[in-house]
């Protein structure tokens, strides 16, 4: 049902595109017949609405892969640096909300660890919409910072490291079979905010899948239930990632190709001194616009790596 809407939505896009285009076809014979100045106008804007949407449309048929109209679980993981990498893995969660945002996509913070004196340790949360899955794989890796640190009384540059990781939400039992009695499920309670129910009570979650010994821990939600449906989520998220990274792995042994990038293979810079400066990697692309990527202006970056995807035949 969810493909068939997801279809359905596709055809009518392109039907009112359609439409749009042969009435516009109608206005410019009419405004060459009439030479009406302000038609011609119309004719321009229209023309200009119509190219932008042709743009966008083009990018949503490269997301042709198997979970690309899925929703995401966007998860950052602060590295090796302390306070730095905290506090770099809180920004780039709040660059990853706003563009969420931007895109009116909805977003659930499933779970979070605060750094010991600013920032966070980790955070994971779930974004939904179409195609979430889609536009966010190309943050997959690792994005690395350099800028005067706020934290060093002496303002020295400092180099910060933040892994992001990026899954197809799966749909359950449809996607991944899991055994009940392969889950290992603990109680215990919050040891951050959220007040003295949460510190008094045992509503924290850790699920442990013990064929892969996968962790993971919620404990941002009031309730017990609650926390341990976002930890089952997170855990068949990564379960189908795994299962899906085997699959490529194979491909990799017929292709010749090696497709995993490790921790350290950062993807992408954000310099902040001595000049301003983000620069993909992957795909060359660079803006001197650091201010605005941090806000959550990321489609160019976006849009780039995908069309390198499909040149570079996925």
């Amino acid at each position: 049902m969810r493909r068939l809407v997801n279809y359905k939505n596709v055809v009518q896009t392109w039907r009112q595109l359609e439409k749009r285009a042969t009435e516009l076809l109608d206005m410019t014979t009419l405004a060459i017949e009439e030479n009406d100045q302000s038609i011609q106008e119309e004719i321009q804007q229209d023309m200009e609405e119509i190219s932008s949407q042709l743009d966008e449309l083009e990018i949503r048929l490269i997301l042709s892969d198997e979970y690309d109209n899925r929703d995401a679980i966007l998860a950052v993981h602060a590295g090796a640096g302390g306070t730095e990498s905290q506090d770099w893995a809180e920004m780039l969660l709040r660059m990853y909300l706003r563009w969420a945002e931007r895109h009116k996509y909805k977003v659930e913070i499933l779970d979070t660890s605060p750094g010991d004196e600013a920032g966070i340790k980790s955070a994971t949360v779930e974004i939904r919409g179409d195609y979430a899955y889609g536009y966010l794989k190309s943050e997959h890796g690792v994005h690395r910072l350099v800028r005067l640190s706020p934290f060093d009384a002496d303002h020295a540059r400092h180099t910060s490291f933040v892994l992001v990781e990026v899954l197809p939400e799966a749909e359950g039992e449809m996607d991944i079979k899991v055994n009940p009695e392969d889950l290992k499920i603990d109680t215990f309670r919050s040891s951050g905010p959220g007040g003295q129910h949460m510190q008094k009570t045992s509503s924290a979650v850790r699920i442990t899948h013990l064929p892969t010994g996968m962790i993971v821990s919620c404990q941002s939600q009031r309730s017990q239930r609650q926390n341990k449906e976002s930890a089952l989520k997170v855990i068949y998220a990564r379960l189908l990632e795994l299962n899906r990274t085997e699959k490529e792995k194979e491909k990799a042994k017929i292709k010749g190709e090696r497709i995993e990038a490790g921790w350290g293979n950062q993807i992408r810079s954000y310099v902040l001194h001595p000049y301003r400066m983000v620069k993909d990697h992957r795909t060359d692309y660079e803006t001197s616009n650091a201010n605005a990527v941090l806000d959550g202006e990321l489609d160019d970056f976006i849009n780039d790596y995908l069309r390198y995807k499909l040149g570079a035949g996925k």
